[in-house]
């Protein structure tokens, strides 16, 4: 099998302005940063997020101003405050949104992933969720129908494809089988639902590993085109079993982008005079200040 190793400044380079991008993180926990750095620094445009929970991730890119339209299922910094760049961009316009239940965004990416057009819900009927939705521009992705053989009435939710699916994992080998300790959230549909799958491994093992536990691969290989190696990539997020979150980043990210004018002094300190997120780690703390987020080997956390 192919070395499927890249760097995340090539990965990048190959994502066209314009793609519909699923992130699978959730709130504060396994965040894509790595690549979200770095489509800040080449300035991807005109994006489409996706996402069941939607976490610092989608604010940088938000904030970057690289949005035109996100399908998300609501979101937060968790006990770290709100996702204040996606607020104020709602808000005015700056970018569209189609906004589900998390459950709901999660059985669009399963339509995709089974390969079929559209998937029958029940849980959205008689709410208000629904009631934007149909009122609004995601009106064309929802239709109501009564079942041919009940006569019960169901909500037909439109398949999410997106081009690319961007998945931190704790383990990987070079071939692109990677495990997901610890929730996964709508990685796996989110994965099957892609066009491309690029995975950010916590750490590269060698494939023998892998085989050793087979029931453990969630992605498997054929599904990965490119896989990033980056220890710490999540950071400031946490990673289950690997490192927590960093609180003091978290809040200082929150105190800058509270104020619209000092967003782009996060960006241009930590994102934009960083060459890569080897430089990003250096620049919030080093070894020193990472090793004191490690996840214990014996309690896990």
């Amino acid at each position: 099998m192919a070395n499927k190793l890249k760097s995340a400044a090539d990965v990048v380079r190959s994502i066209p302005d314009g793609s519909s991008i699923a992130l699978g993180g959730f709130a504060v926990a396994r965040n894509v940063i790595t690549v979200v750095h770095e489509l800040i620094r080449q300035h991807k445009k005109n994006l489409t997020l996706s996402q069941c929970v939607m976490g610092m991730d989608t604010d940088l890119l938000v904030g970057a101003g690289l949005v035109s339209r996100l399908i998300v299922g609501g979101g937060s910094l968790d006990r770290f405050g709100l996702v204040n760049c996606v607020n104020r961009a709602r808000e005015s316009g700056q970018v569209e949104s189609h906004d589900y239940s998390s459950l709901s965004i999660c059985f669009r990416y399963l339509a995709g992933a089974l390969g079929i057009s559209f998937i029958p819900i029940k849980s959205l009927i008689a709410s208000e969720v629904l009631e934007r939705l149909e009122s609004g521009p995601a009106a064309t992705d929802v239709q109501r129908m009564k079942c041919p053989f009940t006569g019960e009435e169901y909500l037909l939710l439109k398949a999410l494809t997106p081009d690319v699916a961007l998945v931190h994992v704790q383990v990987a080998d070079r071939e692109g089988n990677c495990r997901i300790d610890g929730p996964r959230w709508e990685n796996e549909e989110q994965a099957k639902a892609a066009r491309r799958v690029i995975i950010i491994a916590e750490e590269i093992v060698p494939t023998e590993y892998i085989q050793r536990y087979p029931e453990r691969t969630v992605i498997p290989a054929h599904r990965v085109e490119a896989v990033i190696h980056q220890p710490f990539g999540a950071h400031p997020t946490a990673v289950f079993g690997c490192y927590d979150y960093d609180g003091a980043h978290l809040e200082l990210y929150v105190d800058h982008v509270k104020r619209p004018d000092r967003v782009n002094k996060y960006l241009d300190e930590y994102v934009l005079s960083t060459r890569d997120h080897w430089e990003y780690l250096e620049k919030v703390g080093g070894l020193q200040r990472l090793n004191g987020l490690r996840a214990s080997r014996i309690l896990g956390y």
